[in-house]
């Protein structure tokens, strides 16, 4: 795998104020990788460092590409997904696809037809006469008509129904996604795209906290469910965050091995929405 976003040391300062803080990390190509953290943490500004709508100190690299300096030529190979709506609400459909036809060199509407025709979008509409859901769906049906390498998405299926998130993802993952491409996303429902991530990476107070392939994250994390005589002893490995369910102690691991946890309880890998509460809890102790 080669590494398709490249940053070192990179921070953003407003003022007195350090929203990025000296972070590194490598995002592989091919992978889709989840970037979790509180309001505040950081995310929005990191977002728009990668996409060139701000600077930054540090090495930033994003196909090769100073993002800010660069950003022109690298929007050819970037789509981007946020909550808040951008569309211009007098614009109809078809208008916005003889636009983006005319400005973006990789797309194709007549894939983007194709797509709009599995929804309830008419070709005359106008955005203001489209729901939440539908807006998304013209977005999507855009963005997977794009032939680009790197995919952002922040807060994209922020609230829709539970139908339009499950489909939205589904989507994605059947219409778009493959080895060549990279998605990047943001949300605050973990729990619904977990078991699409390849990897993961934790932000708070502007810091990567943590930073793991999906894969490797059994073979760290541990989350032992013991009470009685087994909870004080599996309390001396030193968990990093513990908590009570159904009258047992339910302690996080990190770093130790199932071999010591074994007979004390019940043991399984963590929900990534519980390993992201303990990992900014430690963080913030």
């Amino acid at each position: 795998m080669t590494s398709l976003v490249s940053a070192k040391s990179v921070s953003k300062h407003f003022g007195s104020f350090t929203a990025v803080d000296d972070v590194s990390f490598e995002i592989e190509s091919g992978k889709i990788l989840g970037l979790i953290g509180p309001n505040g943490a950081g995310k929005t500004t990191l977002l728009k460092a990668l996409l060139g709508l701000t600077d930054c100190e540090g090495q930033l690299s994003v196909m090769g590409l100073d993002p800010f300096r660069q950003r022109k030529e690298l929007m050819q190979n970037i789509c981007f997904i946020a909550d808040v709506a951008v569309l211009p609400r007098w614009i109809r459909v078809t208008q916005l696809l003889d636009y983006v036809e005319a400005i973006h060199p990789n797309f194709s509407r007549a894939r983007a037809e194709e797509l709009l025709q599995q929804t309830k979008i008419m070709a005359k509409s106008k955005v203001k006469e489209l729901s939440k859901g539908m807006v998304t769906q013209l977005h999507l049906s855009i963005i997977m008509s794009i032939d680009a390498k790197l995919l952002v998405l922040d807060e994209p299926t922020l609230g829709l129904d539970i139908l339009f998130r499950k489909e939205f993802y589904a989507n994605l993952l059947n219409d778009y996604f493959d080895e060549e491409r990279t998605i990047l996303v943001t949300t605050h429902q973990v729990e619904e795209i977990e078991n699409l991530l390849t990897d993961i990476m934790f932000i708070n107070d502007g810091r990567i906290i943590l930073s793991s392939s999906m894969e490797a994250l059994p073979g760290t994390y541990i989350e032992v469910a013991a009470s009685g005589a087994d909870a004080d002893k599996a309390r001396g490995l030193a968990p990093i965050a513990e908590g009570q369910m159904f009258g047992k102690s339910v302690m996080l691991f990190e770093g130790v091995s199932r071999e010591h946890l074994e007979g004390l309880g019940d043991l399984r890998t963590p929900s990534v929405a519980d390993l992201f509460v303990a990992k900014v809890k430690g963080a913030r102790t």
